[in-house]
């Protein structure tokens, strides 16, 4: 199987924007393992801005555009560090790839990219895949990563995109603020009710929520690519998803 997967800020670092070593760490080992399984694996991995922040030891993350891509230069080179690092502990070599958004609506730079992760996956390297935050701006963005990752997984023909988030699941409400919400375990159309329970990013240092979640949903439903929220601070959870156990929310391609 081919597996797209996505990490987002609230998974690998603390909210001072610092490494979550105990996440990281149990997020290389769970991947290796499902890669030593066999499978294929693609990387989407945020939090090149937020490393940046903490290691900077800044207060909160910019809010200017060029304090954004400096920081996202900065946590860039360490993110990379800490996979090298953890990845070859398990005898696995990542490899690098900086994304935006004209090079997956260009049809030549697309090629380009998808003609290099096949590459990298036949030769048993790992593909880490980042927007290129430094140099993207409003006009070249992809946005966010959990769209990024969608968009990869689509590019890369992949049979299943997880995106492990700060949260279980897609819920009927916010489960953050009524405690009455339920776990939605299977959506195979993304109704009016369900696109409602959005709400807006989970976290200072991220820029996602479910709303982004959602969209990522729709582009890999309409491509007959299944999708699953679990939560990240687990990557434990990756096993049960990947051998087909129920975990988080599993969102059904349309020719499934």
């Amino acid at each position: 199987m081919r597996v797209t997967v996505k990490v987002g800020t609230s998974t690998l670092t603390h909210a001072t924007g610092r490494l979550n070593i105990r996440h990281v760490e149990a997020l290389c080992k769970t991947l290796s393992d499902i890669k030593n399984a066999g499978h294929d694996l693609i990387l989407v991995s945020s939090g090149a801005i937020g490393m940046g922040v903490g290691k900077m030891n800044l207060a909160a993350r910019p809010e200017d555009m060029p304090g954004k891509q400096a920081m996202a230069a900065v946590g860039q080179c360490e993110l990379m560090y800490v996979y090298d690092k953890l990845f070859s502990e398990y005898n696995h070599v990542v490899a690098q790839i900086l994304l935006t958004g004209e090079d997956l609506r260009s049809e030549e730079r697309h090629c380009n990219f998808v003609n290099t992760v096949e590459r990298l996956l036949a030769l048993g390297a790992l593909p880490i895949i980042n927007e290129n935050d430094t140099v993207a701006t409003e006009e070249v963005a992809v946005g966010d990563n959990d769209t990024l990752s969608a968009l990869v997984a689509v590019s890369v023909r992949a049979d299943l995109l997880v995106i492990l988030s700060d949260i279980d699941g897609l819920y009927t409400a916010d489960p953050r603020r009524d405690p009455e919400a339920r776990l939605i375990p299977e959506v195979r159309a993304l109704t009016p009710e369900l696109l409602a329970a959005a709400g807006g990013s989970g976290t200072r240092l991220g820029t996602g929520g479910m709303a982004t979640k959602l969209a990522a949903a729709r582009i890999c439903m309409d491509a007959g690519v299944d999708m699953v929220i679990a939560r990240g601070d687990s990557p434990a959870v990756l096993y049960d998803i990947t051998e087909g156990r129920k975990a988080g929310t599993r969102f059904f391609g349309r020719d499934r």
